[in-house]
């Protein structure tokens, strides 16, 4: 599913890589938290495997295409197959919860057909049957979260990346995030999640990637949060 092969990543010359030689491989149907402090390189992982930006060093396989070097249209191709979802939910705030998720639909030429269709189905899943008419001031940062990952979803995408997807949320709320992406990664859905958050990780206890100063350091099953045990 994805494959880093000694990939190495610096934004400028004689700056700290972001990333240092790293190696890791991801299967089909994991779960899988990368952990580290702000700047330990989560976010630079999560970009490279979007590819939004291009490894220094190293190549980089996702859903069995190396992308180190794709082509433009390549990459909007590969990001077809991708599901993302940001902290900060980045919704349109003058659109409703049906328009919004009808975005992700939209740009991929989806009939309006499909749309009708698959919106409600989706709403429903992530716990926002009925809300389709509610605009983004209407709703609690929980609820907005649903939609971002609603939008996320709609396509059936193969892989979805969160990054710090329950950063703003309190603790309930984010255990009911959590109990949705744990539910869609069991439906077969591949899931990376990068996070500070200790609690759900230690909760959760599936495999962590544990990055500082862009090394990895640690890549353990059954995981937590701060330590081997």
């Amino acid at each position: 599913m994805i494959t880093f092969e000694n990939v190495s990543k610096q934004y400028e010359r004689g700056a700290n890589p972001a990333l240092r030689n790293v190696d890791i491989n991801i299967d089909r149907g994991e779960f899988v938290f990368l952990v580290g402090a702000s700047g330990s390189g989560k976010s630079t992982l999560l970009s490279l495997i979007t590819a939004e930006i291009r490894p220094t060093a190293g190549r980089v396989f996702v859903l069995g295409k190396d992308v180190s070097g794709i082509s433009p249209r390549r990459v909007h191709l590969l990001r077809r197959q991708i599901g993302t979802v940001f902290q900060d939910f980045r919704l349109l705030p003058d659109k409703n919860v049906f328009d919004n998720v009808a975005l992700a639909m939209q740009v991929l030429g989806r009939s309006r057909h499909a749309i009708r269709k698959e919106i409600p189905q989706v709403l429903k899943m992530v716990g926002l049957n009925g809300k389709e008419k509610r605009k983004m001031y209407e709703l609690s940062g929980g609820e907005k979260q649903r939609v971002a990952i609603a939008r996320a979803m709609v396509n059936r995408p193969d892989l979805l990346l969160a990054d710090e997807p329950t950063g703003n949320l309190d603790l309930d709320t984010a255990l009911g995030i959590m109990r949705l992406l744990d539910w869609i990664n069991r439906q077969g859905t591949t899931v990376v999640m990068a996070t500070h958050d200790a609690a759900i990780v230690n909760q959760y206890r599936q495999r962590v990637i544990e990055i500082v100063d862009g090394r990895v350091v640690r890549d353990q099953k059954q995981g937590k949060y701060g330590g081997r045990f």
